[in-house]
């Protein structure tokens, strides 16, 4: 096929398509490319490249304000990794358990209305403009990514739409997926991506993998490698609801030819190719601060990544100190109270996560694959390897993803640092002691003859450490394990429905998707219980 090279052109493409709503159907293909020939447009494959690029940037969408809304004011929050000085709503909100309704939409009309609309506009699109042509290894990076989305949602609200979002029931309503269901579906996609990128792809296939990815710029074994290491996060997420399906799976991913993100050259990191959603919420609008837990353990831990994951605190009453703020307690009715406590920062050794000209956004790093591995050798699967290796080593590629590899060696020879108090300057009846149930007694070095649940404390605990900034992850994890021990609320405006000591277990599906189109009433039969922030996910098995 003839290449036509038109810089100006594409750019301008590019400009127009991205001036849109994210959400825009390609039905208006013809006016957002008015002027363009068909020629031009099928020649540069712009009609599938923007939806297999746009689709990557919305796994967490790069506008400020709808990231604040898709994560950072639920599981950011509740992950202990973030918290806010910012008293929304008078300081009932998402943070003191008062559920916002219109925040939490955003979660699943991220995956719906951006996510699969891109990935219904592709598969349209080089149906009618490519027939004939083999685009497998570009649709399996698609399913992979839609996969991501899914999974977010189901982690935060449990039953998602995902194998029927394309085969509405005769009367037209969508029917949710359990998440039991929905947990298989993705590892059955996953292993269909995987195969995928086995062959070899057409010229057009790579051309448009190549023009479009903005994680591995057209590395397909990395994406296979991502698609194998997802399967294994979803494995070890099975591991009290469903464990004979969490071993196989976990087996299946260790032993898998195609391998795992196991170094931090493979890091799969989202370009934004611009400002990351969260400069603006951290630093313009002052709304989002690093989480008390997280400074408790790293300043407890003598953690050298803590200058690479916050500001010293500028408030007179803490200057200097790592400190973060407390969630679910009284903000003072403005964020004057605590806004000079610390900022969240992402100084990666590779270039800030935050930054307001090259922003990335997390999916999976290496640290993450180790750790799942240490995690799956302390429960007998095989393959796995040695534990104390794989927790060393998760650590190792932490340190190394942050520049802070100098300090490794100290740091997991550390037998007796624990988690610090937490000391609240402002109010002390936020402060947290030592002694306190909230504070963790887990330290860092391996000790083998330690039980299992201390050793996969401390698995988990570093694991959570090493994977910020994602709080969807974190806050999943800490959910399925129980670890880190994290703060609890002080303040509870759920009106009985959520208990502060069980804490928030998931968020409740908003009024926008209860309706006449969406299969609510299945949903809730699928939870197995109200529809609250208190009903535990399916795979919410331990505690």
């Amino acid at each position: 096929m003839k290449k036509i090279n038109s810089k100006i052109i594409i750019l301008s493409l590019v400009a127009a398509l991205f001036s849109g709503s994210c959400t825009d159907d390609f039905e208006n293909i013809n006016s957002q490319y008015s002027g363009v020939t068909n020629e031009q447009l099928l020649a540069d494959f712009v009609v599938l490249t923007n939806p297999l690029k746009q689709m990557q940037k919305n796994i967490q969408n790069p506008t400020n304000w709808i990231y604040q809304l898709q994560t950072n004011l639920n599981a950011d929050m509740y992950s202990g990794l973030f918290s806010t000085a910012t008293p929304y709503n008078g300081g009932k909100n998402n943070t003191t358990y008062f559920m916002m309704d219109g925040w939490n939409e955003r979660i699943m009309m991220n995956q719906l209305e951006d996510v699969n609309q891109q990935y219904k506009n592709f598969f349209r699109e080089s149906a009618e403009k490519y027939p004939g042509v083999d685009f497998s290894q570009s649709k399996a990076i698609l399913m992979i990514l839609r996969v991501i989305a899914a999974q977010k949602v189901s982690d935060a609200h449990g039953p998602v739409i995902y194998s029927k979002f394309e085969s509405p029931s005769a009367n037209g309503i969508t029917d949710f997926d359990s998440q039991q269901d929905a947990y298989n579906y993705f590892v059955t996609d996953l292993n269909k991506a995987i195969q995928a990128f086995s062959g070899t792809p057409s010229i057009e296939d790579k051309t448009v993998i190549q023009k479009s990815d903005v994680v591995f710029s057209g590395n397909t074994a990395n994406w296979a490698k991502l698609a194998n290491s997802l399967k294994l996060r979803l494995a070890m997420r099975l591991s009290y609801a469903d464990p004979v399906k969490s071993k196989q799976y976990a087996e299946e991913a260790l032993s898998s030819p195609v391998g795992l993100i196991d170094d931090n050259s493979e890091n799969a990191l989202v370009s934004y190719g611009g400002a990351s959603p969260l400069n603006d919420i951290i630093y313009s609008w002052g709304d989002c601060k690093i989480g008390a837990p997280l400074m408790a353990f790293m300043n407890g831990f003598h953690d050298p990544r803590i200058s690479a994951y916050a500001k010293p605190a500028t408030d007179p009453a803490a200057s200097g100190q790592y400190i973060g703020v407390r969630l679910g307690v009284d903000l003072g009715g403005s964020k004057d109270r605590y806004g000079d406590f610390s900022q969240p920062i992402a100084a990666a050794a590779t270039g800030d996560y935050f930054s307001a000209s090259n922003g990335k956004n997390k999916i999976f790093t290496a640290a993450e694959a180790w750790f799942l591995k240490a995690e799956a050798a302390i429960r007998g699967y095989a393959g796995a390897g040695d534990a104390e290796v794989n927790y060393n080593k998760g650590i190792e590629m932490s340190f190394a993803e942050w520049g802070k590899s100098s300090g490794y060696a100290a740091y997991i020879a550390d037998a007796t640092s624990t988690e610090a108090p937490y000391i609240d300057p402002k109010n002390s009846a936020n402060n947290i002691l030592a002694g306190n149930p909230m504070l963790s007694t887990i330290t860092i070095k391996w000790n083998a003859g330690d039980t299992f649940e201390r050793k996969l404390e401390r698995i988990m605990t570093q694991k959570w450490i090493a994977i910020y900034p994602d709080g969807a992850e974190a806050w999943a994890e800490q959910r399925r394990t129980g670890y880190p021990v994290i703060f609890k609320n002080i303040l509870n405006d759920s009106q009985g429905t959520i208990s502060t000591d069980v804490m928030i277990r998931r968020v409740p599906i908003p009024s926008k998707y209860r309706n006449n189109t969406l299969n609510y009433p299945q949903a809730v039969q699928y939870l197995g219980g109200p529809d609250t922030g208190a009903t535990k996910l399916w795979w919410d098995k331990k505690i």
